[in-house]
């Protein structure tokens, strides 16, 4: 079983079912858990999809500029098609799909003399390749396409306009890739800052959290350990004097030194789990009722359903349920019978502690450190908590804590032995 958890400043709860699905492709974006970057990427299919989108866009606008000039051959059509469906591979092979429409693309330009919008196939491949980091290929293929179209064209000063006009959209198209690359490295780069930032706060959370549970634990070590000895060991020796006198052990004795040994090996569970954040079980609900009876509380426990291993978390918030009910009991219910129940359902644990003490409910006691904090574990674990005064008399702790994915042992009723009657 395991208690309240005060979750370290800079820390989150871990996010609902409901809103998992919806942050997983967030988590994705951001990283893997190791602090590296993990992009979301698209499927395939749509990748290509896209791109072939992309080169039937640029193929239309070239075929039809090239429709409008009466020069154009069906050699013409053809180049035009071959290097815009090259840059439908424009991502995975960027250098091939860059030398291949600057081959064919200069051929069209040779050999047809078209307007600029025919170099469109090239201009695409030359901001892919600088945009993957291959600028002298990128510049080197301007190069060459520009040059056969200014030796081919006309000496003209329409020709002139417009080999400086292609010269810009070269250069152009070089400049804004390396921007895009340079780009999206500074991205990575600040994303990598925010995950290591990220991590490290997390890990001085932890720190800290660790800091306090140890300060936590040495505090209750000086403070509480010493007068628990030495009340176990005072109980000790007027057990052993009145048996070495012959004289009967008082039971009230005898039940502070059942108690003062029982919260001395809580005491030890409970600074083992604040230095190591170990969950080490406490103690069964039954070693509860069997104190409770031997510190004079009449005190019967039934276990109804089907008896199986509980997570540790909601174990340990049945225990602690159980310990402050009969705690409570004890202290403001009188001379009571106390009645503790536990069901064992499919899908939750109900937890009930009924006494017929002094308890009225028109006048309902006032939530103490107990009660809220039952109320608290039982919140935490999604559960419901109602304790109030009964309409016949007494008081009552009902709490019912959900359970996840536990399959039952055996299908039966049990009852502890002595359960069902007080003792």
């Amino acid at each position: 079983m395991s208690g309240d958890r005060v979750m370290p400043r800079g820390l989150r709860w871990p996010r609902p079912a409901a809103a998992e699905g919806r942050g997983q492709a967030e988590r994705q974006e951001q990283g893997d858990g190791r602090g590296q970057a993990v992009p979301v990427r698209p499927a395939p299919v749509r990748r290509w999809l896209a791109d072939g989108a992309l080169a039937l866009v640029v193929g239309a606008l070239v075929v039809t500029t090239a429709v409008v000039d009466d020069g154009t051959t069906a050699p013409d059509y053809a180049l035009i098609v071959l290097s815009c469906a090259a840059l439908a591979c424009y991502r995975t092979a960027p250098r091939a799909v860059l030398a291949a429409t600057t081959v064919l693309g200069t051929a069209h330009v040779v050999h047809a003399h078209p307007g600029p919008l025919a170099v469109l196939p090239v201009l695409g491949a030359v901001h892919t390749a600088a945009r993957a980091g291959h600028r002298a290929l990128a510049a080197a293929a301007s190069a060459v396409l520009l040059t056969g179209y200014a030796l081919t064209q006309p000496g003209t000063q329409q020709t002139v306009e417009r080999a400086a006009l292609l010269t810009g959209w070269f250069l152009c198209a070089v400049v804004t890739g390396m921007a895009d690359r340079n780009w999206r490295a500074y991205l990575r780069a600040t994303e990598q800052r925010a995950l290591e930032a990220e991590r490290t706060r997390e890990e001085a959370a932890r720190r800290r959290a660790g800091e306090e549970r140890l300060r936590i634990a040495r505090e209750l070590h000086d403070s509480l350990t010493h007068s628990i000895s030495i009340v176990k060991l005072q109980a000790g020796v007027a057990v052993h004097l009145a048996r070495k006198r012959g004289e009967e052990v008082p039971p009230a004795l005898l039940a502070i030194q059942s108690a003062s040994g029982e919260a001395m090996r809580e005491l030890r569970a409970t600074l083992r789990v604040l230095r190591t954040e170990d969950d080490e079980l406490p103690g069964a609900p039954a070693q509860l009722v069997e104190r409770a009876r031997a510190a004079g509380l009449a005190t019967a426990l039934t276990v109804t359903g089907a008896e199986r291993p509980l997570p540790p978390e909601v174990d340990k918030t049945v225990y602690r349920i159980v310990q402050e009910a009969l705690t409570n009991a004890a202290r403001h219910a009188g001379p009571a019978t106390v009645d503790v129940r536990l069901d064992y359902g499919t899908d939750a644990v109900t937890v009930q502690v009924d006494d017929d003490g002094t308890a009225d409910p028109a006048r309902p006691p006032r939530p103490g450190i107990g009660l809220t904090g039952m109320r608290e574990r039982t919140t935490a674990l999604g559960g419901t908590l109602d304790a109030a005064p009964r309409p016949e008399g007494g008081f009552r702790v009902r709490a019912r804590l959900p359970l996840a994915g536990l399959s039952s042992i055996r299908p039966d009723q049990r009852a502890v032995p002595g359960a069902g009657s007080p003792a």
